[in-house]
């Protein structure tokens, strides 16, 4: 049965006082749906599961609206200083399409492009993980699919063997919108993420594949590649960035080298600036897959000379990586950091690559962010045995096969100098 056409409004009518609402991520977000939720003030207890949401929406501001989040972003850690109840729900992004099965959300509801001829509606910039729940809800007589169609969102392809669009026959209602797809600036960064960016670049050979995470660094990394000689390059990245569409744009990317997938570069998710995403519309050399294939680590190992780029907030003299809280609050999410983390551990060929600045401020007072010791509230997103190389503005700590005292005193070397003394003498407390 094909989906009933509804005005947003009449679409957010279906939606009971008491409630449970699911939706992709990150640019999955569907802001129609959202702006329309916010209209409405009858809510009684309506829970509402996502995360890394792009924009702010007053539906989570409302006291009987309960969002549970498995990643936090700049909405999210908004929403928190408002008061909002916002719980985080810690949880790999390969894991995402468990997570949704857990709390069985009556209502789904997901972005997308417009339909095709067939009555297909591209997932557009995000395949993610939601895909089984989207079918399963629209399937039940007793749940619903809402789906967002907007005619500014690309359509993008899928990964030979997999699915990345669905039938409006498998949804219920389908809304025409006219919401555009957040374009983020790409952010310049600083003379430390240009030092940086410079150190890691050195461990990508010809021939490399490669992943970016968000941020300045990975886009500088990507950014310096495309102008340097040589490519021949390879991506498999959980995320599509600014800094890989400049790196095919100039002509570096050729995916003959991968191992597998070869010629089309593999993601799951997409986000940056709109020249980025008229970039991805209909082209075949970008694959969109499933998180649980993208980021499965024994699938990130079978890539050629895999080179993962990713941040993090803190790195102790252990190697343990805190990337996702600063202290007892919740900043971020683990996302796809640890799957990337394990799958280029598994071959002497690949590398992982930590980048952060050796320091930050704190209520105007700077502090090292290579710490001697983590604090009683710390959360480790990836432990010190999967730990690779952590890089800073001084340098680089490859970290593979060192004991923990030479662990401490490589990462030591690469610290802001003011903090080195300290951080030697709580290296004299380890491994003992």
């Amino acid at each position: 049965m094909a989906a009933r056409e509804l005005c947003v409004e009449d679409a957010i009518a279906l939606v009971r006082p008491v409630d449970t609402i699911g939706f992709g991520l990150v640019t999955s977000t569907p802001a129609g749906l959202l702006k329309a939720l916010s209209t409405r003030d009858d809510w009684q207890n309506l829970t509402i599961s996502g995360g890394l949401l792009l924009g702010i929406f007053d539906v989570f501001l409302h006291r009987n609206v309960h969002y549970r989040a498995s990643f936090y972003g700049g909405g999210e850690r908004y929403y928190q200083s408002q008061g909002a109840d916002i719980q985080f729900v810690p949880s790999f992004f390969r894991h995402y399409g468990l997570l949704i099965q857990h709390l069985a959300p009556r209502v789904m509801m997901m972005q997308g492009s417009m339909p095709d001829a067939h009555g297909n509606v591209s997932f557009s910039l995000y395949n993610g993980a939601h895909l089984e729940e989207f079918l399963a809800a629209g399937r039940d007589p007793d749940r619903l699919l809402i789906v967002e169609c907007s005619p500014h969102f690309p359509r993008t392809l899928p990964l030979e063997g997999f699915v990345n669009e669905i039938s409006l026959n498998d949804v219920d209602v389908v809304v025409y919108g006219d919401e555009r797809p957040t374009a983020l600036a790409t952010e310049p960064g600083t003379k430390e993420d240009m030092a940086i960016a410079t150190f890691a670049a050195t461990f990508v050979r010809d021939g490399s594949t490669l992943q970016t995470g968000i941020g300045a660094v990975p886009n500088l990394v990507a950014q310096a590649l495309a102008k340097r000689d040589g490519g021949d390059y390879g991506i498999h990245s959980e995320m599509f960035t600014d800094g890989l569409y400049e790196l095919s744009a100039a002509g570096k990317v050729t995916n003959r080298c991968k191992g597998q997938h070869l010629g089309v570069s593999v993601t799951t998710f997409a986000l940056g600036s709109n020249d980025l995403y008229d970039f991805l519309d209909e082209n075949a050399k970008v694959g969109f897959a499933p998180v649980s294939y993208v980021n499965d680590p024994s699938v990130i190992a079978r890539n050629h000379r895999m080179v993962s780029i990713n941040s993090a907030l803190e790195v102790d003299l252990q190697g343990q990586i805190i990337a996702d809280t600063i202290g007892a609050r919740q900043y971020s999410g683990v996302g796809g950091h640890m799957d990337f983390v394990e799958g280029t551990s598994l071959s002497l060929e690949h590398t992982s690559l930590i980048c952060l600045q050796s320091t930050c401020l704190v209520g105007g007072e700077r502090k090292s962010r290579i710490i001697g010791s983590m604090s009683p509230h710390s959360v480790v997103t990836t432990p010190r045995h999967l730990a690779g190389v952590i890089v800073t503005e001084y340098g680089f700590a490859d970290l593979r096969g060192l004991t923990v005292s030479e662990r401490a005193t490589a990462l030591i070397s690469i610290a802001h100098p003011d903090f080195r003394d300290e951080l030697a003498d709580a290296a004299e407390l380890l491994g003992r």
